[in-house]
């Protein structure tokens, strides 16, 4: 398949919008930009006009619900969702049923993602089997199946002997560890410790929670020399110790869930479900810090942390519903929302989501430049619209964007060469 992109903005390899004439894709390459007086035989030709073209977005942490929660989403729909939000590779988190400790389940995955082909799905595999804590899962196996790290998502391993040999393990195997840092005897509440949680009389989650972790989690990184990858960090102090971490040359990186940067507990005042997610929404100097974060590079990488739920899910009293927000499609809206706050540059927003979750992850650096693998996403940056269910690709409808009125639109995404996104108007 040949495409041609023509009258649109581009992001540089050096974080630069430009304007350009042409862009040129056959054999999944970009072939060609801004080539004059050269005749191009394109099967499909996109005017980018008004619009912007950059790498294809690099998600760190999706849970695709198959195999076993097909209610919540499939590999098909999740992965169409993020083709929809501008997604070309993402990471998948283990905690599928059956669990993803085995190389039965990766080659599973790794099948059904291959079936549906709109993104590159990356498995990551349980640090320890069936995400119960306690023993090991088969690290060679995974690696040799096609995991890319190990994770133990919002399971707690048992002990800290127990997370050492985990370390240990996957450093002897070259296997990145991508640990949500928590303490489970703090972990027992529904939302951020905070006036608010006292004053709406929730059973609260204090930084605490998430701090120690870290600490611990860092010094065992340190003593093991395993590249340690923080999931989701949603606290000031986090930040900070990572920040630490990085000034003494320890091989560690962390991400951030987009949501953490946009929303504070606050939002959670009105008992409104949508907002109910683990790591919870936190204080306002929280967000502000993990901002910072990002802007900053202490925080590699931003995610969309993306969590799919049916209905029934979200339908409960607040606490007892299932922490999780669908956020995958819209990246972009949410991107441009924290820009036209002046909050963080759109270039920023992109880099995190692009060169520096690659680095993460050990993958080329993506950049729009003759000969690299063409993986695009094309946004009108101005286009205002109303979110709907129907809108929606997700099986997970549970947005807080939901009704509201946002900025910031995926065009077309652009996989290996060929559109595996196309919006209905474009």
């Amino acid at each position: 398949m040949t495409i041609e992109i023509i009258n649109g903005k581009m992001l540089t390899p050096k974080g630069e919008w430009t304007n350009f004439k042409s862009i040129h894709i056959a054999n999944g390459l970009i072939v060609g930009i801004n080539r004059q007086g050269e005749k191009f035989d394109a099967h499909t030709t996109i005017n980018a006009r008004g619009c912007y073209v950059v790498p294809g977005l690099i998600d760190l942490q999706v849970s695709l619900p198959e195999p076993g929660y097909q209610v919540k989403g499939t590999v098909e729909s999740e992965t169409l969702a993020a083709a929809a939000g501008g997604v070309t590779v993402l990471c998948c988190s283990p905690d599928t049923d059956p669990i993803n400790d085995s190389e039965a389940v990766t080659k599973l995955i790794e099948e059904l993602a291959g079936r549906s082909n709109h993104c590159h799905v990356l498995p990551l595999g349980a640090l320890t089997r069936g995400l119960k804590g306690e023993h090991l899962s088969e690290y060679a196996a995974l690696k040799d199946a096609g995991c890319i790290a190990l994770s133990n998502g919002y399971h707690p391993i048992k002990n800290l002997a127990i997370t050492k040999r985990c370390f240990e393990y996957a450093k002897t195997h070259d296997l990145s560890v991508f640990v949500n840092p928590i303490e489970p005897s703090l972990h027992l509440g529904a939302i951020h410790e905070s006036h608010i949680s006292t004053t709406i009389g929730l059973q609260a989650i204090p930084s605490l929670a998430e701090t120690i972790p870290v600490a611990q989690l860092i010094k065992l990184a340190e003593a093991t020399d395993v590249h340690l990858h923080l999931s989701q960090l949603s606290a000031a102090d986090s930040v900070s110790q990572v920040r630490e971490a990085k000034a003494k040359g320890l091989n560690i990186s962390a991400d951030v869930a987009i949501h953490n940067l946009l929303y504070t507990s606050q939002q959670i005042e009105s008992f409104d479900s949508l907002y109910h997610c683990m790591p919870p929404l936190r204080s306002e100097s929280d967000r502000l810090a993990l901002l910072d974060g990002v802007r900053t590079g202490v925080i590699d990488a931003i995610t969309s942390a993306h969590q799919p739920h049916e209905d029934a899910a979200k339908k409960m009293p607040f606490a007892e519903t299932e922490p999780g927000i669908s956020g995958i499609e819209h990246l972009i809206p949410m991107a441009v929302k924290m820009s036209d706050n002046n909050e963080l540059p759109l270039a920023c927003f992109f880099e995190a989501m692009t060169s520096r979750a690659a680095h993460v992850v050990k993958l080329d650096t993506p950049i729009i430049e003759t000969g690299r693998a063409a993986n695009l996403c094309i946004f009108d940056l101005s286009k205002k619209w109303r979110l709907s269910e129907e809108d929606m690709l997700s099986k997970g409808k549970n947005s807080p964007l939901m009704g509201q009125k946002i900025k910031g639109h995926v065009v077309t995404t652009i996989y290996e060469g060929r559109i595996s996104y196309m919006a209905d108007h474009a």
